[in-house]
């Protein structure tokens, strides 16, 4: 007899279905596992013989062979430990084969039986609820697998809580869907004193979505800006939620096996690898742009990172997605973060103060690790000046965060309307292209003849162009305009001036 136990494998947040078919035949003593498993599957043979005996059942000493099919795509993780124990149970005959065969079944084992968390249980659970299976879980993922929906979810502390389970002789509840609370943020906008214009350009790249690079010496505030963008943004709708929950979950990341409102901030160091920043790895993990989706990429000290590594941003910054390809395939991961950036204008980062001693070459060679095209793709460009002791002995600013933040729903909410009722898929300006951009964002005859001006005389490329009409309608929709008027035309057009980059260098 061959007991079959269903369960799953990733390709990225793609789901395989795999089966684990387990047989035990005569011949001389050995457990074999087949079917492409990495060195973690392999080594399920001996967690899953001391789970058993945890259990007061030793593997009969016959040839035991268990084959995850189907046998060329890669297994890899500890998630297949328990579906080959059900396996091996199902062969022994301590549970039937047909109550097993409506549940997908992943979760690493203990060596006393227990059930560890693994990584991917929300993408198996909505896998399960396609196919009307069930899931079997540890009980630490029950709580990420509610979210699947109508899908019937047995989530167990150990092997034997399952083995009562099927047996009637224990009830496992059923878990409930788990949010978790949201985080104090800590910090507020008006910590920050003085720098009216860059808090100007991060209320309008929170409320458009788009990307930003502040350019100024060390100490002027930079950071400190960016770390409060997070305070100002919206939470996540539930359907953006669960998307970022299926990243989080396949890499391994959801906090106590919840899903979270809070849009996701992430701030790698500029030592961070090719790998590390887009995803890759041996196993094709999504990178830091990945778990950004739906939030903000903060990348401090923007030069210093590797020059691959930042080339390597210009195709999800168009497309929202990352394709990762390797010898065995190609692995997809959503990407629709936003880029915020900060960096001096030189090495030494005393350019503006006239204090660089090897300027303009300092800022020429240190700007130069950043291509036109990267650059191009940034909406809002801006100086961020040195505070002057005037401003930091002033008191703290009125308006903090909330009211802000008050703004920025206000602004995301015309956005939404406006592109739910296209039925484009949509929900800010910085998504928006072609026929749609042009509908929504051409504006009024004074202000298209600005824009047609200011493109000729900054060359700016078509992406600038439409970037430009991007951030104009932003600037409109927080203003609660319905048309593009020239001012916005106007200040728009002042983030893209090259000035903030270093007039040194752009004089070559």
């Amino acid at each position: 007899m061959v007991a079959k136990v269903r369960t799953v494998a990733f390709q990225g947040v793609e789901v395989i279905e795999v089966e684990a078919q387990v047989t035990i035949a005569s011949g001389l003593p050995a457990f074999t596992i087949v079917g492409l498993p990495d060195k973690a599957v392999a080594e399920s043979r001996e967690r899953v013989r001391a789970a058993l005996g945890s259990l007061g059942l030793g593997l009969p000493p016959k040839r035991i062979t268990v084959n995850l099919a189907p046998a060329d795509v890669l297994k890899e993780g500890s998630h297949f430990d328990l579906p080959i124990a059900l396996g091996l149970l199902a062969a022994m005959e301590v549970l039937a084969t047909d109550e097993l065969g409506s549940y997908m079944a992943l979760g690493e084992l203990a060596l006393d039986g227990s059930l560890t968390g693994v990584a991917g249980v929300l993408l198996a659970a909505l896998a399960a609820a396609g196919r009307s299976s069930g899931v079997i879980c540890p009980v630490a993922c029950g709580g990420e697998a509610a979210w699947a929906g109508e899908v019937e979810i047995v989530a167990a502390p150990s092997l034997l809580a399952i083995v009562n389970h099927f047996k009637g002789t224990q009830l496992l509840p059923a878990p409930e869907p788990c949010l978790v609370p949201p985080c104090s943020p800590g910090v507020d906008f008006a910590d920050v004193k003085g720098q009216e214009s860059a808090k100007r350009a991060l209320e309008i790249a929170a409320a458009g979505g788009h990307n930003l690079l502040m350019v100024g010496p060390p100490g002027s505030g930079k950071s400190m800006l960016a770390a409060r963008l997070s305070g100002i943004l919206p939470p996540l709708e539930p359907a953006e939620a669960l998307e970022l929950g299926m990243i989080q979950s396949v890499a391994g990341g959801l906090r106590n096996g919840g899903l979270s409102r809070e849009r996701p901030f992430r701030d790698p160091h500029h030592s961070a690898s090719l790998a590390a920043l887009v995803g890759g790895g041996p196993r094709a993990r999504p990178g830091e742009i990945s778990l950004a989706h739906q939030g903000v990429l903060f990348l401090d000290e923007l030069p210093e990172f590797n020059r691959p590594a930042l080339e390597a941003l210009r195709q999800p910054l168009e497309t929202g997605r990352i394709t990762i390809a390797r010898a065995q395939g190609h692995l997809t991961y959503p990407a629709r973060f936003q880029l915020i950036a900060a960096m001096n204008p030189c090495r030494c980062g005393h350019l503006v103060e006239r204090a660089c001693a090897r300027a303009p070459r300092c800022a020429e060679q240190y700007q130069a690790r950043l291509s036109g095209p990267l650059l191009d793709r940034i909406d809002l460009h801006i100086e961020v000046g040195a505070v002057q002791p005037g401003d930091l002995a002033l008191p703290p600013p009125a308006e903090g965060s909330a009211a802000i933040r008050r703004r920025v729903a206000a602004a995301r909410a015309r956005q939404a309307q406006r592109y739910v009722a296209a039925k484009r898929g949509i929900r800010t300006n910085a998504e928006a292209e072609g026929a749609l951009l042009d509908e929504v964002a051409t504006p009024e005859a004074a202000g298209c003849a600005l824009l047609v001006r200011a493109a000729e005389r900054l060359r700016l490329s078509a992406r600038g162009y439409h970037r430009v009409l991007r951030v104009a309608r932003t600037l409109a929709d927080l203003e609660g305009s319905p048309d593009v008027a020239r001012r916005h035309v106007a200040e728009a057009l002042s983030y893209r001036q090259v000035s903030a980059l270093s007039e040194h260098a752009m004089q070559r």
